[in-house]
């Protein structure tokens, strides 16, 4: 017996759940698609070039058949699959999805030996991911692990930007930092690379959880860097 087609609601909240269905943004140049899996709640996101087809995948991060049979129904021009960060929750449906695409991989150096797969490509501060006609910018913030990046999408006419931030950053803080030090790169990273360059109606969409926009968030960097997380 066949499987019943994935359901994508283009309803876009930015809230999604295990289980529940995706929820598909549509932006000038491109689909953004945002799916939960597994039991810790992981967001995944397949970014879609309008006017070419060809797409990229972020995070295979856990039920490697479900997202398997979503990129089969939704990605049949894809072309490579990134993990933002070296965290196992975000890279567990990885070495199953990549095999089964046979869709080439990426991620940051510095994260890439815990991977279950070796990246075919390594990407760096300042790179650009190609998507067809889109072009999604890399950024490195250095904290929650070395090797966190975060993916830049930039709207065709518009110049809105929508940044994939891994868990570096969510509504409401910044991602877990093993101490200090680690709490005061990420800070700055996150501050100079992301706060100090985009505007307020930047859109993030963080590696769980609900999206955010950097307008909201900008009041409460100095009560972040007070409390240390």
């Amino acid at each position: 017996m066949s499987q019943q087609p994935l359901v994508i609601d283009d309803d876009y909240t930015g809230e999604v759940t295990p289980g529940g269905p995706a929820q598909r943004r549509t932006v000038p140049g491109a689909t953004i698609v945002k799916l939960s899996v597994g039991p810790m709640d992981n967001n995944t996101y397949l970014v879609t070039d309008s006017a070419t087809g060809r797409s990229v995948f972020l995070d295979a991060a856990n039920e490697p058949e479900l997202l398997t049979r979503f990129l089969a129904e939704h990605a049949p021009k894809l072309e490579l699959i990134i993990t933002t960060h070296q965290h196992w929750d975000h890279w567990q449906g990885l070495e199953a999805v990549a095999a089964s695409t046979g869709v080439p991989t990426a991620a940051h150096p510095l994260d890439a030996e815990p991977l279950p797969v070796t990246p075919d490509r390594l990407l760096m501060e300042g790179d650009t991911v190609a998507v067809g006609e889109l072009g999604l910018e890399v950024i490195h913030l250095s904290g929650h692990t070395p090797g966190s990046i975060a993916l830049v999408l930039t709207e065709a006419g518009t110049g809105r930007h929508h940044i994939f931030t891994g868990d570096s950053l969510f509504p409401g803080g910044l991602g877990k930092t093993a101490d200090a030090e680690k709490f005061a790169s990420l800070y700055d990273d996150v501050d100079t690379k992301l706060f100090g360059r985009f505007g307020d109606d930047t859109v993030i969409y963080p590696g769980h959880g609900k999206d955010t926009t950097l307008g909201a968030e900008r009041p409460h960097l100095a009560e972040w860097r007070a409390r240390g997380w």
